[in-house]
């Protein structure tokens, strides 16, 4: 019984040993997705889960866009744009502090165990670091008449991800469908959510007030100042009795010009004052090849 039990006692971590030695190196992760948010911490998970080598070697490197891979943990030291802001968290997991949108990117962990035999392992791990949103630029027309179409502009170019848009008027946000709430059920707008425009088919006396936008994503929300749109009548008579008064008066300066032209008070007398001088009968001055000297071709017939 205790030459049993001895021979149990050894052969047991044999078969441990050799199973790792199958097995070799195997990482996991507890979250291949990580986010944060823009000037937080995230650590990238990367644990592993079954090793026999006592040595090892880890590698994290950095993919963005597609590109070549850069390192970021090489040589047991952190390189490249996080060299100040990054650890590694034994034994492998890496830690970036006051994250930046420019972490956003694809991350791989990589072991290496030259003794296992299967001496190399690595996964991937996409980061997201959320940009809150700044200011939104917003333009709300100042002055509309009743009845006419108006579009209000919201844009926002800082956050990530792309922000959604909102609308509000007197602090009341409004709703997607306008039927949706009695206070606008009979309001003509529609919300693009993701351009943020604001568009009024035909704007009603109800609609004037204080506008203004948020835009907002899973980092947070900003919002621009509220600008106020006023809503007026068209006068219809006056507008008629006016283009009435341009008309009669045009008509009447029309017709003053052509009875001054008429009686003849702006017709244009050309008046030649020029008087040829008279020329000298039987007389005619010729002159000679020397300047100056001049004798008669006929003479006066007395």
């Amino acid at each position: 019984m205790a030459t049993a039990s001895l021979l149990a006692s050894i052969l047991l971590p044999l078969t441990l040993l050799c199973a790792s030695a199958v097995v070799g190196v195997r990482l996991k992760s507890d979250n291949l997705a990580p986010w944060t948010n823009e000037f937080e911490s995230v650590e990238l998970s990367c644990v592993i889960e079954s090793i026999s080598s006592t040595s090892k070697r880890i590698e994290w490197k950095k993919i963005r866009d597609g590109g070549n891979p850069s390192y970021v943990y090489f040589q047991e030291r952190i390189t490249g744009d996080l060299e100040n802001r990054a650890r590694l968290r034994e034994p492998s997991s890496l830690v970036i502090e006051n994250a930046t949108r420019s972490d956003s990117a694809q991350y791989r962990c990589e072991v290496t165990a030259p003794e296992d035999k299967h001496s190399f392992a690595e996964l991937l791990i996409n980061l997201v670091v959320r940009v809150k949103p700044v200011t939104p630029e917003c333009a709300v027309p100042s002055a509309v008449p009743v009845g006419k179409p108006a579009e209000f502009r919201c844009s926002e170019e800082e956050g990530f991800p792309r922000p959604k848009f909102q609308w509000f008027r007197d602090s009341e946000e409004l709703p997607l469908d306008p039927r949706s709430s009695p206070r606008f059920a009979n309001a003509t707008y529609t919300i693009d959510l993701d351009t943020g425009v604001l568009t009024f088919d035909a704007v009603r006396k109800e609609d004037g007030g204080l506008y203004f936008c948020r835009a907002k994503n899973e980092a947070g929300a900003s919002e621009c100042k509220a600008q106020k749109m006023e809503v007026y009548d068209l006068n219809v008579v006056g507008i008629v009795l006016g283009v009435v008064v341009v008309v009669t008066v045009l008509a009447l300066v029309t017709a003053g010009i052509c009875c001054a032209y008429r009686r003849g008070y702006l017709s244009q007398q050309k008046q030649n004052n020029f008087k040829a001088p008279a020329k000298s009968e039987g007389v005619d001055y010729v002159r000679t090849e020397d300047e100056g000297d001049f004798r008669h071709k006929s003479s006066f017939i007395i």
